[in-house]
């Protein structure tokens, strides 16, 4: 995941924390699935946010702009400081990390111009997991597609993935409507929601610390409707074809997190607008989650049309949108 910092702090943890701290007595006693609950990002996320307060010069000099320090050296500051900031690092365990990764764009922004290029329709966009909602944003940043140019031109969040496969297809993409739900929707505006989410960006890849940056300050410039409300429920409230309207819901690296019923419930209501779908007015369902191959995680983006139910596989991507191979070819 090109994050050294991340790595060497995980590995110290794993050393250092013990019963003494409440810390880590609910890390060794977590009686979740550590991965699925994100244990490791909700204590490093802690770790940042402390840092970011400069409360902790010794917990900041293992930051940068520094250079990594050693294993050992980590360790030791680590053990040295837990017991100094263990009630407030404890508290980053109590909710789910809400990532917001921005990079995602990248890998969902190709599959809006297929659409929009398919059908000469404007678009609804509904997000399932929006947390901030940062995402839906996607029209308004600048895109590089090895070497292929799209979104605003002088946007200020740029992503430029590293891209391979056929080149994408270029067309005008028109937002006639965009919301989202989730079931903790972050307010952008409200600095500790700025600081939180920047607490869970990675310091040591500083380009994705500023693009984070940038795209909470469009967002709050912005506003969009963000609703609180398990996805599934949503989704039968709000999805259904609209005459001359392309309808899309998408969702990234989020699906995975539904409860089992939630999943079942937006899948059959899906497939059940689906069948009221027609040329003028169709539905698709746009898919950037977690799949595994052969014992190993292969995060990709798959499209669902209707009318037809046509699925297409168009991408595989790195879970934060820094490496993209798009299968989808364009037609002759």
């Amino acid at each position: 995941m090109r994050s050294p910092l991340m790595g060497a702090l995980g590995r110290a943890l794993a050393d250092v924390l013990d019963e003494t701290t409440e810390t880590g007595r609910r890390v060794l006693g977590w009686t979740g699935d550590p991965k699925a609950d994100a244990v490791p990002i909700r204590i490093t996320g802690g770790l940042n946010a402390i840092r970011r307060t400069g409360d902790s010069p010794a917990l900041a000099a293992l930051y940068p702009p520094n250079s990594l320090p050693s294993q050992a050296e980590i360790e030791r500051v680590l053990a040295e400081i837990l017991p100094q900031i263990d009630a407030e690092l404890a508290t980053w365990l109590d909710a789910a990390p809400q990532t917001n990764e921005v990079g995602r764009a990248a890998v969902i922004y190709p599959a809006l111009m297929l659409i929009a290029a398919r059908t000469g329709l404007p678009l609804r966009l509904f997000e399932l997991g929006a947390s901030a909602g940062l995402n839906l944003h996607l029209d308004r940043f600048a895109y590089d597609f090895g070497g292929t140019r799209a979104g605003e031109k002088y946007g200020a969040v740029w992503l430029a993935p590293d891209w391979s496969g056929a080149a994408p297809v270029i067309a005008p993409v028109e937002i006639a409507s965009r919301s989202g739900v989730d079931i903790n929707p972050l307010d952008v505006s409200d600095p500790a929601v700025r600081k939180r989410l920047m607490a869970y960006c990675w310091p040591d890849q500083p380009e994705r610390v500023a693009r984070l940056e940038a795209a909470l300050d469009l967002a709050a410039r912005h506003p969009i409707r963000l609703d609180a409300a398990d996805a599934a429920d949503w989704v039968d409230a709000h999805i259904s074809p609209q005459k001359d309207r392309a309808t899309i819901v998408f969702h990234t690296i989020a699906f995975q997190y539904f409860p089992e019923d939630s999943k079942r419930r937006i899948t059959a209501h899906m497939e059940r607008q689906g069948h009221a779908a027609t040329a003028g007015a169709p539905l698709f369902w746009l898919r950037f989650e977690d799949e595994y191959e052969d014992g190993r995680i292969a995060p990709t983006l798959r499209l669902k049309s209707w009318p037809g139910g046509r699925d297409e596989h168009l991408a595989d991507a790195h879970p934060h949108g820094t490496k993209i191979s798009w299968h989808h070819m364009p037609a002759s």
